[in-house]
């Protein structure tokens, strides 16, 4: 069966169902996929530019280490 054809089905049956209990547990499983997002989906275009350009400078090899970093930002501290 695919999953159309899945979705209509649980459609058909919760349109008839009159369980409040069931209906209760279906808004909580409902309620909680809504509020799992993904935060790439909530990045703006610049966010996810910006990371993009730092996941290809790891690959380049452009990379510093944290230690080199404190060493040169450390009087700004």
């Amino acid at each position: 069966m695919n999953i159309q054809a899945e979705k209509l089905e649980l459609i058909e049956w919760i349109a008839k169902l009159n369980d409040s209990a069931v209906i209760e547990k279906l808004k909580k499983i409902h309620d909680e996929y809504a509020k799992s997002s993904d935060w790439w989906d909530e990045s703006s275009i610049n966010e996810k530019k910006s990371i993009k350009r730092g996941l290809h400078d790891i690959e380049k090899g452009r990379i510093h280490s944290h230690e080199s970093v404190k060493k040169l930002y450390e009087k700004y501290l």
